[in-house]
């Protein structure tokens, strides 16, 4: 692992997914390219945050801006409503584009910089998040890491002129890839959802929030580290559609009541190639 100014490039050793050359924004693609080879349930691109001054849960429970899978699928996040409190589970959406299109937006992301010693600079912001860029092929993975990737625009910063470019490439990359346009999506329907408990503590603006019986496993569940007074569960199953019905009629800070006691419950659907709590813990 190799450090460039402010952010880590894993580099492994990959085997392209295609002979064919993009151009140099990425756009083309060999209309023969070759087929993707790796499992479905594999995600080959991802775009995600970490780090950041974040409530526990939230950290372990936030969501990659977007996934691409080697099946074609694209999950990302939807829109959701500003005001407090929110709903009880997030708004995914998935889209399918060809093989193709997945190994375009693969060499996209190389032509963004991902892969490459890119200098993006070390900027002069605190307590905001880093954005990971990962390419996983069929022998390896690459990644890179870009420290207030929003926030840092500008040479208020502290950046160059070229540490900007390089960012704005990046940004506008992910833009890109994170915004649907006019494609179709739905609804994502998750096979499995964690469920990370804290003791519900009542609050001015929580108190009058209704009860939900919760219809999983016994909460808190098993605790995610010392110090975090969290715990996690994994619904699988049956379950799930009785927790998405009962999450229905819930919303962020519902106390849901398990073994006599209230709970506030982060609710977080499990990706294709997610399978329980260990994973949320191995994406932090």
């Amino acid at each position: 692992m190799t450090r460039f100014r402010g952010v880590w490039v894993a580099v492994v050793p990959v085997v392209l997914l295609t002979a064919a050359c993009a151009g140099q924004d990425g756009a083309g693609v060999a209309p023969d390219a070759a087929p993707l080879t790796l499992p479905a349930d594999v995600a080959v691109l991802r775009i995600d945050q970490t780090g950041g001054f974040v409530r526990p849960e939230t950290n372990v429970t936030r969501l990659p801006s977007v996934s691409v899978y080697s099946d074609g699928r694209v999950i990302t996040q939807g829109p959701t409503i500003l005001s407090y409190p929110g709903p009880a589970l997030p708004n995914l959406q998935v889209r399918t584009v060809s093989a193709a299109e997945v190994t375009r937006l693969v060499e996209q992301a190389r032509a963004a910089g991902v892969g490459s010693p890119v200098d993006v600079g070390t900027p002069t912001i605190t307590d905001v998040t880093t954005t990971r860029f990962t390419i996983r092929e069929t022998v390896g993975s690459e990644q890179l890491e870009v420290y207030a990737l929003g926030e840092a625009t500008g040479p208020e910063a502290g950046l160059t002129p070229a540490q900007q470019a390089a960012r704005e490439k990046l940004r506008t990359f992910a833009d890109k890839l994170t915004d649907p346009g006019n494609a179709a999506t739905q609804s994502y329907q998750p096979t499995a959802i964690a469920a990370v408990a804290a003791p519900w503590v009542a609050t001015p603006e929580t108190a009058k929030q209704p009860r939900v019986a919760w219809p999983g496993p016994a909460l808190p569940g098993a605790s995610l580290g010392a110090g975090l007074d969290l715990g996690c569960v994994t619904v699988t199953g049956d379950a799930v559609k009785q927790l998405i019905d009962a999450a229905g009629r819930a919303n962020a800070a519902t106390a849901w009541t398990s073994g006599g006691k209230p709970w506030a419950v982060t609710l977080r659907p499990l990706l294709p190639d997610e399978t329980d709590c260990a994973s949320l813990s191995a994406g932090r």
